[in-house]
């Protein structure tokens, strides 16, 4: 079984609060991918509450985005429609950069489906440079044994510079990128 883990395709990070051109611009290969994509795909989203200023996250980056119901929350329409199209489809909110949650999900598909267990998983969203590098760590760390892919056309970071060095990282970390 392959797994698809698209990060955080928002629109507080494509076109709202912390949006940059190089986001806007990979939504179509992102929602293509997904529609492309034969296997297991799981989405997640960046989810904070009110009082996310007061975290140690807001403190640090004090912009308001992905407040749980706003519109900025929401998965982009294109992407959102990706994602209904596919039968196998679970998405995931998670607190911080890292999704726990994501990755033992990921583990107990491995461990529950018998012969079917994961034999890749590919990570492809934003920002590469935060979340996608948290959550592809993640899913190393969780099935060391499983190839752990990014598709950098796929991926954007806050700047393209920070794109780059995080592509970087996570290849020295034995992540494939493509």
């Amino acid at each position: 079984m392959k797994v698809l883990a698209v990060i955080d395709m928002q629109n507080d990070f494509i076109d709202g609060s912390l949006g940059t051109k190089e986001a806007e611009a990979i939504v179509p290969g992102v929602a293509g991918y997904i529609r492309e994509f034969d296997g297991t795909v799981i989405a997640t989203r960046d989810t904070h509450g009110e009082d996310y200023l007061d975290s140690a996250e807001g403190k640090k980056l004090p912009v308001v985005h992905c407040v749980k119901g706003a519109d900025g929350w929401e998965l982009r329409p294109e992407i959102r429609e990706a994602l209904n199209e596919k039968k196998d489809c679970r998405i995931i909110d998670k607190p911080t950069f890292g999704s726990v949650e994501l990755g033992e999900y990921v583990k107990h598909l491995d461990e529950t489906r018998g012969k079917d267990t994961v034999e890749e998983i590919t990570v492809i969203g934003l920002c590469t440079d935060i979340c996608v590098i948290s959550n592809a760590l993640l899913l190393k760390a969780y099935l060391p044994e499983v190839p752990v892919r990014v598709i950098g056309s796929c991926c954007a970071g806050v700047t393209p510079q920070s794109h780059e060095q995080a592509l970087g990282a996570m290849k020295m970390c034995q992540i494939e990128i493509v």
